[in-house]
């Protein structure tokens, strides 16, 4: 991707104020996915993978209940539907009655909506993330690997997709998987991230409010420690503008919301796990919007135009949060841990 992303300054320089945080600073790379047409040699998100055409695919072969779900799509149904919500969205500046669904566009989505049968058979796994470690800074990996692929099962298991993570060195992969299977449904449109483009940018990051001991926390929660400088809150206005950054990266701190930080230890060897890969609903909200690159601020395209909330790759993890993966700095190829925050 050619683009590039800027994060903003942050709006004070906390470290000056509080200096404690400044052995606790981590960096982050944002990705900044946007809508795009990777090929298998590109970093992305939802994009095609450098697979190896002698490697089985991976499936999902676990149960997958019903639930609430009234319906499931194909993930070309999906692609469909975008297209044609794509192609009215073009419209929309032509007034009425051109901005409205076409006859043909109107009996597509019947058609679609009417759902395909629930599946019997294992899973195919849809990719999500493919991070090359000569675009993406890697906190951690197996020696000799330099690609990264994340892919998951488009079902619920039991509130959100179940992640399958892949360490390879890619100048092995000489003969590559050229289609892929993929499931015969999916459990929500939220599940098949939309194919983008990465431009990766390294930002500052700085512990959640509630991974800092009970000291700190009473100094940023009080007003007089902040010169005047801040303008809402005092431990809102650290959390939400000044700790972690919201949307798709890699490393950095982890952020929470659906509950208090809680112990990520290595299932295998008991190593404080660390965060590797978030894949986020949203790049930014109401409560984050500072974040918005600084580009999209000055000329904002027609995806952009009414964000926040900024849903850039379409997917939606348990009602606008995000999936973070954490895995262990010791040995990274042990198994991983997802949080949903």
């Amino acid at each position: 991707m050619n683009a590039i992303f800027t994060t903003p300054p942050r709006p004070v320089d906390v470290t000056a104020l509080f200096p404690q945080l400044a052995p606790l600073a981590r960096t982050a790379t944002r990705l900044h996915p946007r809508p795009g047409s990777p090929t298998v040699h590109d970093s992305s998100v939802g994009g095609p993978l450098l697979w190896p055409a002698d490697e089985p695919w991976p499936h999902c072969d676990e149960p997958h209940e019903r639930g609430a779900t009234r319906r499931v799509l194909s993930p070309d149904d999906i692609r469909l539907l975008r297209t044609n919500q794509a192609a009215i969205t073009s419209r929309r500046h032509l007034g009425s009655p051109a901005s409205r669904p076409t006859p043909e566009e109107l009996a597509t989505e019947k058609r679609i909506l009417q759902g395909r049968p629930w599946p019997e058979d294992p899973v195919p796994l849809l990719p999500v993330a493919q991070l090359y470690a000569r675009d993406v800074p890697l906190p951690f990996s197996p020696p000799g690997a330099d690609l990264l692929q994340v892919l998951w099962c488009p079902f619920d298991h039991p509130s959100h997709p179940r992640t399958a993570v892949f360490w390879r060195s890619a100048s092995t992969v000489t003969d590559v998987l050229d289609t892929p299977p993929e499931p015969p449904a999916i459990k929500s449109q939220g599940y098949l991230p939309e194919p983008s483009l990465l431009a990766p940018e390294r930002v500052t990051e700085y512990p959640a409010l509630m991974e800092l001991d009970e000291e700190l926390r009473q100094e940023l929660g009080d007003p007089s420690r902040w010169d005047g400088s801040c303008p809402a809150t005092p431990r809102e206005f650290y959390e939400s503008e000044l700790s972690t950054s919201p949307g798709w990266k890699t490393g950095g701190w982890s952020r929470w919301g659906l509950s208090d930080p809680m112990p990520r230890r290595c299932p295998e060897c008991g190593t404080e796990a660390l965060p590797l890969l978030t894949i986020a609903t949203l790049e930014w909200d109401a409560d984050s919007d500072s974040w918005a690159p600084e580009e999209e601020r000055t000329n904002p395209t027609p995806l952009l135009l009414g964000a926040p909330p900024a849903n850039l790759t379409l997917i939606g993890i348990a009602r606008g949060s995000s999936l973070q993966l954490h895995a262990c700095p010791a040995d990274a190829s042990h198994p991983h841990i997802e949080l949903v925050q």
